[in-house]
């Protein structure tokens, strides 16, 4: 751990003696996840790194930035569009909110059975352990929930945050109130940081951001084969990565993973066996560190092939790169893209079960896993429609309630030890049909 980190964390008021220890928790962390791993591409050695020095490395970047003159926005959700923030001359972070040591300290101000997401993104600030938190001028919210809503409340009363709303459907009205309000998070933006954003900036920030979910998505594409040329865990640590990477900087990196991995795919070359069990994980969000499902999954005999999450496909799946010949057009066009990301937010929100079915048959998946954060209204609510819609389309699917404890571990690895057997079962009993 270098002194030129420890100095910056200190000027930045985090709490040394709790942030030595989830720092010192977070080897043990990676490398019982990664650490078995076989067949890892070159091209993950960036993402180690940048892991591997995760408060560190962005962070010194960050502070340099704001020396220079920018503002750095932090936030939680892709519903906050990069390309304005970085039109008006601020930086965009996502912020930590996947560790379970936080938790107890969100508690002191949230109650306990409310999502462990939710916990650990105030505990974060409250424990005053996350850098991004720190050293961000404006924290952005947004209503996807109730909890997450009023926990953006009580977080405005310990460092500046702005709440964009979004609608709670996508018809015409809604989509107008939107865009208003992407209009309004503008101006938040132009006061912030004194610079105007014009349709000559967002246009080609907007193509930056598009730059770099096209990389993201020749990750994606690759791993509709088989054998799978990348495992399940790497490919979420690169979507993870993606959140508070330098936007160019992270497109060229990926990029250079996906020329690797295509050519794995040429050779036939995977870092499973062919005719290894496929799945999709389809649900709530999940951020570092939080890698439980894909390693139960990878270490008991099966690959995740893609996840239809907020980190996965609902993110890369909808595209930037809008143009326009104003700004109300550009910001149109925004909204247009966003309310395309079909989070259970909304309703009715039909898409999504669509979009499951799709990539289930996109990726060649065997099997659903349906993992839901314990206490997540929307998930967990509306895991019963898309089960539903999962019987009837004949796809198999086990549904996980999960936390960020190391708690239930064993009890998901039983479950889904049994789901993969059952779809190896299945397999085996169709060929002999």
């Amino acid at each position: 751990m270098s002194e030129e980190n420890r100095k910056l964390w200190q000027e930045l008021g985090i709490n040394m003696e709790m942030h030595d220890q989830l720092i010192a928790a977070l080897p043990g962390m990676f490398a019982g996840a990664f650490g078995k791993l076989k067949n890892r591409p070159e091209g993950m050695k960036y993402f180690n790194m940048v892991v591997g020095d995760i408060h560190g490395i962005r962070v010194h970047e960050l502070a340099g930035k704001k020396k220079a003159g920018s503002k750095v926005v932090a936030t939680f959700c892709v519903y906050v569009p990069e390309d304005l923030t970085w039109s008006a001359g601020a930086e965009q972070i996502g912020l930590c909110g996947g560790a379970h040591f936080t938790v107890p300290a969100g508690e002191e101000h949230l109650p306990a059975n409310l999502c462990p997401l939710i916990k650990s993104s105030l505990g974060f600030k409250v424990a005053r352990v996350c850098p991004y938190t720190q050293i961000s001028d404006l924290i952005v919210g947004e209503t996807t929930c109730d909890g997450k809503k009023k926990m953006f409340e009580i977080l405005g009363t310990m460092q500046p945050t702005y709440t964009i709303v979004l609608p709670p459907a996508k018809d015409k009205a809604s989509r107008d109130l939107f865009v208003q309000k992407l209009k309004e998070y503008k101006d938040k933006l132009e006061s912030l940081t004194g610079k105007k954003v014009t349709v000559e900036i967002l246009t080609e920030k907007s193509r930056i951001l598009e730059e770099k979910k096209k990389a993201m998505r020749r990750i994606e594409n690759v791993r509709k084969n088989d054998p799978a040329p990348i495992s399940g865990l790497d490919a979420l640590l690169v979507n993870q990565v993606s959140f508070y990477d330098d936007p160019v900087r992270f497109a060229q990196m990926t990029n250079q993973l996906a020329d690797e991995l295509e050519q794995r795919v040429k050779k036939g070359d995977g870092v499973y066996p062919k005719g290894t069990p496929r799945l999709l994980v389809s649900g709530t969000p999940q951020a570092i560190p939080f890698w439980k499902i894909p390693e139960i999954v990878e270490k008991t005999g099966g690959v995740v092939v893609a996840e239809e999450s907020c980190v996965g496909t609902r993110y890369t799946s909808t595209k930037a790169g809008q143009t326009g010949q104003d700004l109300d057009k550009l910001l149109a066009g925004i909204a247009d893209r966003l309310l395309e990301t079909h989070c259970a937010c909304f309703t009715p929100n039909s898409e999504r079960a669509d979009d499951i079915v799709r990539l289930f048959k996109e990726y060649k998946a065997n099997g659903v896993i349906l993992s839901n954060l314990q206490f997540c209204g929307p998930y967990t609510v509306e895991s019963k429609l898309i089960e539903n819609r999962l019987r009837k389309e004949k796809i198999p699917f086990l549904r996980l309630d999960v936390d960020y404890s190391a708690e239930d571990a064993g009890q998901l690895k039983t479950r889904v030890q049994a789901f993969l057997e059952m779809l190896k079962y299945s397999g085996r009993k169709n060929e002999r049909d």
